[in-house]
């Protein structure tokens, strides 16, 4: 009999928030004054789980500091919780090493929560044959139960676990489907999320009122049927119990792809382990999970955060990170190069020195349009210089010109991470970077594609070493932070040159696993190369013809209009196109059209466009409806939305490529999305007509790999058809058609 396959999912914020706050009234304080009680907590907690539950398959997924899509739709999401604790801050590093020694995936996705990533990886394996055990302490999950889909609450305070299938949800809900927990959830609200509901509608109430309408949608549309004050309610907070709702769904949809050899139990790193559990003094739980030989000795313990000694004024960081090294322990000269003397005496180093490192430090994140503050440059470790740069322009492109000999040497190899945003940078002040380009954001991408790439987290991981963070320097995210520009060159040295500093150092260990792992030819070859194409391709951008395109939007408006009563004279009733709920009401109640697929959670029909294209060839109305959409999203998509994207400096628009982004080598574009503009219908292929050339000097040229992979696949097998149907010229998908059918190529 095969083994079952169980896959835990834990959710890593709730877990570490609760394991916090059940320690409270008597937190865990170890010697060195570090509260410990979220990462003993959560520690417990999985490991119990890992001991009793004997998972398959493991992972962990923990929210990202970015906003979410649900913050687009109510910026107040989330808004009244508090700071995160201290103690918790100090303790997320931690737990997270822990995880990784476990060696067990952390799984994040920008945009999303948690809840939603495993809202997704749970459906996605129940899919594949997975009994699912989603770990948490949040009664929302209780809307992704299913048959196979479990809630899983852990011990807390000596009570025991609860797993929680769909009749314990049902019955803790008084809901009699597992969908309306959502519901519930827009009514009463959820005041930990900040999700308002309805006011004065409490679980009882709630309950009551699901019973009898089913789902929020029907209720606030049946407030004829109530009465008094919750009719008045109901009806003057309609749009929020609507948005309420929308708010708590978990989507199950992100971007995300389950891997079952990904999150398969694999054996824990034990010395690692014991290196962690050894600093935060865990003698009981090393002896637990590590056996004996592996116990941290009593008293004095090996301090991962030993203070040595340091020439900074930077106040070093809270001892919270795995990285047992950082701007206050660690010996480094870092100079202000702040006089012409000094300039030209780093001038000479840097034109005596083969390779050197160099950053920027500038007022945004859009190298287009952003402000050069000061450069950066090292030549060996642990040593770094900070030139700043003068605000007026004229002034900063004379300075930047003296290092035009530097930075231009075709001799120097030129270290940076992410090189591409500095030399565009420097290409605004007249400085082309040249010579080889070693980049440690790109070379680690070649390494290890699915992780992270940013420089704090290659220093952790790599050199041990936590740089200093941007906040520090800037103070916190929001509105108060500050702008580079507003510092003065003193509190920026020690965090540039660091910068530079740290990068080189990467560079050091980064080179040598290039090479063994077989990767310099690639780098070399293909990889550094781009990163120049990327820099031309950005910097010159593309001219966007404006006033064709306002011409356009208006013809649109004009053509939405028209297939909008073109629909409303099919139908026989006036209705919002642009509501999924209205299009389903009128096309499968009132017209009775065939409805043959799974309704949406809230008990609406589905309109989703591959549902609809489904019905589009025997019902031309729902074909309207489809050209109703491609024409509203083509207008505020492109139409409406590139003309804004024009850069006011150069008059074109400068799309960002990102090398290092998909695990797979692709590219992707963004601000705007230049990969996505349709061309499939003549409306879309319109769009492009607005992309020129800049001047009567240039010309646009269209270059494209032709089924490229289906040629790797004909020269990898050998397939002598394909082989044939490309040497001679044939359309590969007519020339495979004619001999599965049989019939000549001319008749396909």
């Amino acid at each position: 009999m095969a083994e079952e396959k169980k896959l835990f999912l834990l959710d890593g914020h709730a877990l570490v928030y609760r394991a916090h706050f059940a320690f409270i009234n008597r937190p865990l304080i170890n010697s060195k004054g570090v509260n410990t009680s979220a990462v003993m907590g959560f520690t417990r907690t999985l490991w119990d789980l890992m001991r009793d539950q004997k998972p398959t398959h493991i992972a962990v997924a923990f929210d990202l500091s970015t906003p979410t899509f649900r913050h687009e739709m109510y910026e107040p999401y989330k808004a009244n919780r508090e700071e995160q604790p201290e103690d918790i801050v100090v303790a997320i590093p931690y737990i997270e090493a822990i995880v990784k020694a476990f060696n067990i995936p952390i799984v994040t996705l920008d945009g999303f929560e948690a809840d939603d990533v495993i809202g997704t990886l749970s459906k996605q394996a129940e899919q594949e044959g997975f009994k699912v055990y989603m770990v948490t302490p949040d009664k929302d999950f209780g809307q992704l139960v299913s048959e196979n889909i479990f809630l899983y609450k852990p011990s807390r305070q000596g009570n025991g676990v609860d797993i929680m299938g769909v009749p314990e949800i049902l019955k803790k809900w008084n809901v009699e489907e597992v969908e309306q927990v959502i519901d519930m959830l827009g009514l009463q609200g959820d005041s930990v999320d900040n999700i308002p509901g309805v006011p004065g509608i409490g679980p009882k109430t709630a309950a009551k009122l699901l019973a009898k309408f089913h789902s929020v949608e029907e209720l606030v549309d049946s407030t004829d049927q109530l009465k008094g004050k919750q009719k008045e309610r109901l009806e003057e907070h309609r749009e929020q119990a609507l948005l309420s709702k929308k708010l708590a769904i978990i989507n199950t949809e992100a971007p995300i792809q389950f891997d079952a050899t990904r999150y398969q139990i694999d054996p824990p790193d034990k010395d690692r382990l014991a290196e962690i559990f050894k600093e935060l003094e865990f003698r009981t739980l090393s002896k637990q999970i590590l056996g004996e030989d592996k116990v941290p000795e009593s008293g004095a313990q090996g301090d991962l955060f030993s203070q040595g000694g340091g020439t900074s004024n930077v106040k070093a960081p809270p001892a919270h990170s795995v990285a047992d090294k950082n701007i206050g322990n660690t010996e480094h000269a870092y100079h202000l190069v702040d006089t012409e003397e000094k300039q030209a005496e780093l001038l000479q180093k840097l034109l005596d020195a083969d390779t050197l490192c160099f950053d920027t430090e500038t007022t945004g994140v859009d190298a287009t349009q952003a402000e050069l503050v000061g450069m950066s440059f090292a030549i060996k470790p642990h040593e770094a210089y900070y030139v700043p740069v003068p605000a007026e322009y004229e002034a900063a492109a004379r300075m930047v010109q003296q290092f035009k000999p530097v930075l231009e040497n075709e001799k120097t190899t030129k270290v940076a991470q992410n090189l591409k945003y500095d030399a565009l940078i420097l290409r605004h002040y007249g400085v082309e970077v040249k010579g080889y380009y070693f980049d440690t954001m790109i070379v680690h991408y070649l390494l290890e594609p699915e992780l992270r790439h940013n420089m704090d987290y290659l220093a952790e991981t790599y050199l041990k070493y936590q740089p200093v963070s941007i906040e520090s320097v800037l103070g916190k995210k929001g509105k108060k932070q500050k702008n580079m520009r507003d510092l003065n060159p003193e509190d920026i040295v020690d965090y540039a040159a660091e910068d530079a500093d740290v990068t080189l150092q990467l560079k050091e260990y980064l080179a040598p696993k290039l090479k063994e792992e077989g990767f310099q030819k690639l780098y070399d070859e293909i990889e550094a190369p781009l990163v120049r194409a990327l820099v031309n391709i950005e910097y010159e951008g593309i001219k966007v013809d404006v006033d064709f395109l306002k011409a356009y939007s208006k013809k649109l408006t004009e053509e939405i209009a028209e297939v909008q009563d073109e629909i409303h004279e099919m139908a026989g009733v006036d209705f919002n196109v642009a509501s999924p709920k209205q299009v389903g009401e009128v096309l499968f109640d009132k017209m009775g059209l065939p409805y043959r697929f799974k309704k949406t959670k809230s008990g609406q029909y589905s309109t989703s466009e591959d549902k609809l294209a489904e019905l589009a060839a025997d019902y031309p109305i729902v074909d309207k409806i489809l050209d109703y959409r491609g024409l509203t999203k083509l207008k505020s998509t492109y139409v409406d939305a590139l003309p804004k994207l024009v850069n006011p400096r150069t008059g074109r628009i400068h799309s960002s490529f990102n090398q290092a982004l998909t695990a797979t080598g692709r590219l992707s574009s963004n601000d705007p999305n230049l990969q996505n503009i349709p061309i499939r219908t003549p409306e879309g292929a319109r769009v492009r007509e607005a992309f020129v050339p800049r001047d009567e000097d240039h010309v646009l040229l269209a270059a494209d790999y032709s089924q490229i992979e289906l040629r790797l696949i004909a020269e990898i097998s050998g397939d002598e058809a394909m082989l044939e149907a490309f040497k001679s010229g044939k359309d590969i998908h007519s020339a495979t058609a004619a001999r599965v059918f049989d019939v000549p190529y001319e008749e396909v």
